[in-house]
């Protein structure tokens, strides 16, 4: 089971990687002249683009949640850092452009680490029932958290107001893989009647903000930060989450340990550079304006 998990939740954050970027390409050409308000959110509903990455991502999320439903959350949300790797060879190729060392290195530092984690946790991380009060806990801290960054967002400008909101995406997010898991695991094991109402609550009100903050991101920087920022918090989240508070892991100390952390770090390292080096991803950056007007909106009715 935990095998399927991992290939399952491999090909989600390749979908993941193909649905982000159409996604941003829709919010741009929506949010061009007006920004992000109501009327454009209609507008959205209408983007042939956005729509697309809106299904692509659909996908991926039931992908995820199969997934979530078969191992620990502790092995499968790290995988998640896979889209950011995928994407910049995806965008390599599209664009014909070349990855330069700094890059390729990172290509191979985040996928390696990811894969060195998911091999260790995979040993370690046990199915387990989250006790209420984890749960309650957990939900109390990632909502501060969000809020925290949504209103950094909001009174913010340029690349600070991306990163804010991205930010809160990947916190909410990373709830959301958690309470997924709770809610399917709990299904399993005693049916309709087992799954938690908080935790049924605390996914739909974590994924409807972290969606909205997530078209606010796109709307306010380069889709090259909002994929670093998901990338890195997402799954830091989460598996904090799962291995701090929700001890899903055991024996996971000694040369195991060592090995967990040296995999996380060299992902999370890994991911960064990506975010710095990816094709385009400076240009997109060096024509960023304080008012947070980015010189990339032209790209915003194609995929990069």
């Amino acid at each position: 089971m935990t095998a399927l998990a991992i290939v399952l939740a491999v090909l989600g954050a390749a979908l993941s990687a193909v649905g982000i970027q159409l996604q941003a390409a829709g919010v741009r050409d929506e949010s061009r002249d007006d920004g992000l308000r109501l009327r454009g959110l209609a507008r959205l509903a209408r983007n042939r683009v956005w729509l697309l990455g809106l299904g692509v991502l659909s996908v991926c999320a039931v992908l995820q949640i199969l997934a979530l439903a078969l191992a620990p959350v502790t092995v499968v949300a790290p995988i998640v850092v896979l889209a950011l790797p995928v994407s910049v060879v995806l965008n390599t190729r599209l664009s014909g452009a070349r990855l330069d060392a700094a890059a390729s290195l990172a290509v191979v530092a985040s996928s390696g680490g990811v894969a060195l984690f998911v091999a260790l946790a995979a040993g370690a991380a046990k199915p387990v029932v989250f006790a209420s009060e984890d749960v309650l806990q957990a939900v109390e801290l990632v909502a501060l958290a969000v809020v925290l960054l949504g209103l950094t967002g909001a009174v913010s400008q340029g690349v600070t107001r991306c990163v804010a909101f991205a930010a809160g995406t990947g916190s909410a997010y990373g709830l959301v893989s958690v309470l997924v898991r709770d809610v399917t695991y709990s299904f399993q094991n005693g049916g309709p009647g087992a799954v938690p109402p908080l935790s049924v609550a605390g996914l739909v009100l974590a994924f409807a903000g972290g969606s909205w903050l997530l078209q606010l991101a796109y709307a306010s920087g380069p889709p090259d930060v909002v994929v670093g920022c998901q990338t890195v918090l997402n799954p830091l989240v989460a598996t904090a989450l799962g291995i701090g508070l929700l001890n899903e892991t055991v024996n996971a100390g000694g040369w195991r340990g060592v090995g967990l952390v040296a995999g996380g770090v060299t992902a999370i390292v890994g991911v960064i550079i990506l975010a710095r080096h990816r094709p385009g991803g400076r240009q997109v950056l060096a024509g960023q304006e304080p008012g947070g007007e980015s010189g990339s909106s032209s790209s915003a009715s194609s995929v990069r």
